[in-house]
């Protein structure tokens, strides 16, 4: 578990910024030593810039780079607001409903739209009753549509985040949907049981999916992928959307 969480880009972005922390006191005392005070401002300035350093070396993305450089004075600038203590903590517990484990997964949370549903609903097979699970399926769009636009289609959504999932549960409840929806981590489903699999993740999630498809999904099922393509596998199918500027990327079984 301790070596699949350190492989989070998050978590070793964090663990550069308690790396810098000890830099940066010792770069204040030093200064100070030296007759100068730094402000503030400055201290927050070289643990962003010491954190950043330690972020490039470790070859994460440039973007957390940019992140460890700023989130320092985002913190200095967040201070001077005077913000209650309260706030900060309700907003933390609602990011950590939303997102969950986001973190880990690298899997934010991303709408599709109808022009995906749409598209997706014209891929499935229209002879036979077909069942299908959206893995991360947020509010619950695409699951909600399927279920009503064919009493045949078993639609299911699987999301992680709490609050996401709750909202989903709530929209299927309140509409009297057929549409179903479980809390839980699509990691440890079984795509064998299942004819469709939509997915709307991540780039860094799309090689776990391809291996994970390749040992459970059954022949004569259909992978589906909303604009993120998997690096070893060209799709067979490939439909640009033009209303979104996204394709969908389809694999057969």
């Amino acid at each position: 578990m301790i070596p699949r969480l350190l492989r989070a880009p998050s978590v070793r972005a964090l663990l550069c910024q308690c790396a810098a922390f000890p830099l940066t006191l010792l770069a204040v005392y030093l200064f100070a030593r030296a007759g100068m005070r730094p402000s503030y401002l400055a201290a927050a300035v070289l643990q962003g810039v010491f954190s950043a350093l330690f972020t490039w070396r470790w070859r994460l993305a440039p973007w957390w780079v940019a992140i460890c450089l700023l989130f320092p004075l985002g913190v200095y600038g967040a201070s001077g607001l005077h913000l209650p203590p309260w706030l900060f903590l309700a907003v933390f517990l609602f990011m950590l409903l939303l997102y969950w484990s986001t973190f880990r997964t690298q899997v934010p949370y991303y709408p599709s739209g109808k022009t995906a549903w749409a598209a997706v609903f014209e891929q499935l097979p229209q002879d036979r009753p077909i069942k299908v699970i959206d893995i991360g399926s947020g509010l619950g769009g695409l699951v909600l549509d399927l279920a009503r636009r064919r009493r045949d289609i078993e639609a299911t959504g699987i999301e992680l985040a709490p609050l996401p999932w709750l909202a989903s549960y709530l929209r299927a409840r309140l509409t009297g949907s057929r549409a179903r929806f479980m809390r839980g981590d699509y990691e440890l489903l079984d795509f064998g049981s299942y004819d469709a699999v939509f997915a709307y993740l991540s780039p860094a999630a799309m090689t776990a999916l391809w291996h994970k498809a390749q040992r459970e999904m059954r022949p004569g099922s259909m992978l589906m992928s909303y604009e993120f393509a998997i690096p070893a596998a060209s799709p067979p199918i490939s439909l640009y959307l033009q209303d979104t500027g996204r394709t969908l990327y389809i694999w057969h079984f």
